[in-house]
């Protein structure tokens, strides 16, 4: 497995990592022996880094690694380098969704995130959502604050615009932004990729595979209405889909001419975008899993990045990639 450098100064993982929000039914019903079948396919593959979140479940895929580490004993300290999130919480008395930022609830959930996991120190501590009321800088040093305490080795910031990297890089180095990066979601070439290049920030790419319109076997309109998220999500409503379906076929039958699973060149063309630049797919299936890894070890070289190029060309894709209540709390810069 290829590695790449989470930030400089940070750790070295596996080039490509798995996003564990598919650990607590967000694209389906799964359970805790099928997801650590995936976390025991990822060590298989050489894969070292997992992403998750206090919010997914809430508390299931936390709760699911962390009975997965305790297994393993001492060594659950080395087998992977792991991030969590904390920042989305409801509003008491209307239960939408809303973001605190504030330093207490951020301490608060990471002690709680801790505990879930077995762990005494994550590798990366995100901000899930920026809550507007405050100073990027002052969150910065709140973060800054739980390295101090070994809480967490790092910190990162999940779905913001260049101009606050570099705001919050200003006052400590921010190891990684995440954002959703993909042949499907271009936006972040449009100033994300280079200031995170710029300022050793590591570029954590979630949906690498466009939520399923980059693989072999992209969701149906069927499926798409049992599924809470993408039911209300544009690009997975009718007429879209179907276009979208539609649009993928010609990168579908690239990747077979070339020999690959969509899904691993998805993987492969993402990869080839940057050294700081770190995939996350997440998966419900072991042999998923392994599709995703294949990408990791295809060399793509000038000719077939461009034959990727004009099967999807930039802006191919129909409708937003979030609905107006999904688009609550990421930052638009472009």
């Amino acid at each position: 497995m290829k590695q790449r450098q989470l930030g400089s100064g940070g750790p070295q993982i596996s080039a490509i990592g798995i996003g564990a929000m598919s650990f607590s039914n967000f694209y389906g019903e799964t359970d805790e022996a099928q997801s650590h079948a995936i976390l025991q396919t990822a060590l298989d593959e050489g894969v070292t880094h997992i992403d998750t979140a206090n919010v997914y479940g809430p508390h299931v895929s936390e709760s699911v690694i962390g009975s997965f580490l305790a297994k393993q004993g001492a060594a659950r300290h080395e087998m992977f380098t792991i991030a969590t999130k904390a920042g989305i919480t409801k509003d008491p008395d209307t239960g939408a969704r809303a973001f605190n930022n504030s330093a207490a609830h951020l301490e608060e959930q990471l002690d709680a995130s801790l505990a879930r996991l077995g762990l005494e120190k994550v590798d990366l501590f995100y901000v899930h959502r920026r809550d507007s009321s405050l100073p990027i800088e002052e969150v910065t040093d709140t973060l800054a604050g739980l390295i101090k305490k070994g809480k967490i080795g790092g910190f990162g910031f999940s779905e913001i615009a260049p101009s606050s990297l570099r705001r919050a890089n200003a006052v400590h180095h921010v190891m990684a932004v995440q954002s959703e990066y993909s042949l499907a979601v271009r936006f972040p070439e449009l100033g994300l990729v280079q200031s995170t290049k710029e300022l050793g920030t590591a570029l954590v790419a979630f949906s690498p595979v466009g939520r399923s319109l980059l693989t072999d076997r992209p969701c149906s309109p069927e499926k798409a209405e049992t599924l809470p998220f993408l039911k209300v999500n544009p690009r997975f409503q009718e007429p879209n889909l179907t276009a979208n379906i539609e649009a993928g076929k010609a990168f579908r039958q690239l990747a077979a001419d070339m020999g690959s699973s969509a899904a691993a060149l998805a993987i492969a063309w993402l990869i080839h975008q940057g050294d700081h630049v770190i995939p996350i797919p997440g998966t419900r299936s072991p042999d998923h899993l392994r599709e995703h890894c294949a990408g990791v070890r295809l060399d793509l070289d000038a000719a077939a990045l461009a034959a990727i190029e004009e099967a999807l060309p930039v802006g191919w894709a129909h409708g937003d990639r979030y609905s107006q209540t999904q688009w609550v709390g990421p930052e638009k810069y472009c």
